[in-house]
């Protein structure tokens, strides 16, 4: 993740590495020398490379990878779920929906912001879709509380569907609206999405670093046209208690 500082010779924009605050290169404007009349000089052992993200829109490669970003409660059982999905190449949590620039843990927290917790999921649409994804997040969460999740509450942990493309938010309303036929008083919000902000390192995979199991995010069967046997064995047993469990 880079920031952009003008340099003080007026002609260029340094480029800032936000982590560590290193200085890879410089952003060169209005040179004519590209068809985007924008030239990159950055040093080629800084940069790690990966694949451009499938965007949507006229002429988006389907092959591409997919970016989906959602918010559920507390991000680390969202990532616990969302990263043993078949087809998820990465994942990463952090914040979004907010204004402040940076955000950390303790601002977020401090409910003095309007970021939300949230994940970044990124996939290969040739093995999942954002359709699958967002099934699993409507129901590994409950998107009828609003404004916390469990025992956690409070503004950064509302139900969200931050969609990057018009077919996201088509889809999320979609599914959406099939919950609601079934009865469930849906609250989650279909917004455009923003910055997304990782979050610090400690928060990354915690449940894979510590050995522990999400409480919070125990995935029930909401959609009524898949059977237990679908879901694994921890659906199986959530199903026989639906009355859910706390963190």
């Amino acid at each position: 993740m880079a920031r952009f500082v003008p340099d003080p010779d007026g002609s260029r924009t340094e480029t800032v590495c936000v982590p560590c605050g290193a200085h890879p290169g410089h952003v060169c404007e209005g040179e004519g020398f590209t068809g985007t009349n924008s030239r990159h000089c950055v040093n080629s052992a800084s940069p790690g490379f990966e694949p451009a993200l499938a965007t949507g829109g006229q002429g988006a490669d389907p092959s591409a990878p997919g970016r989906a970003i959602f918010a559920g409660g507390c991000f680390w059982g969202m990532q616990q779920h969302f990263h043993a999905h078949p087809g998820v190449i990465r994942t990463t949590v952090g914040y979004t929906g907010g204004v402040e620039p940076d955000p950390s843990y303790e601002m977020v927290c401090s409910g003095s912001t309007d970021y939300a917790e949230a994940i970044e999921v990124v996939f290969d649409p040739a093995v999942t879709s954002f359709t699958d994804l967002a099934r699993l997040f409507f129901e590994i969460h409950d998107p009828t509380q609003k404004d916390g999740q469990g025992p956690d509450r409070g503004r950064q942990y509302r139900s969200a569907v931050f969609y990057t493309d018009e077919s996201q938010r088509i889809e999320a309303e979609r599914l959406i609206g099939i919950l609601r036929g079934r009865g469930y008083g849906v609250v989650t919000e279909v917004v455009p999405a923003e910055r997304f902000w990782p979050a610090e390192e400690y928060h990354q995979d915690h449940y894979a670093k510590t050995g522990g199991i999400s409480f919070c995010h125990i995935r029930k069967h909401r959609f009524g046209d898949r059977t237990a046997a679908e879901f694994g064995p921890d659906v199986k047993n959530d199903l026989k208690d639906s009355r859910g469990r706390g963190c």
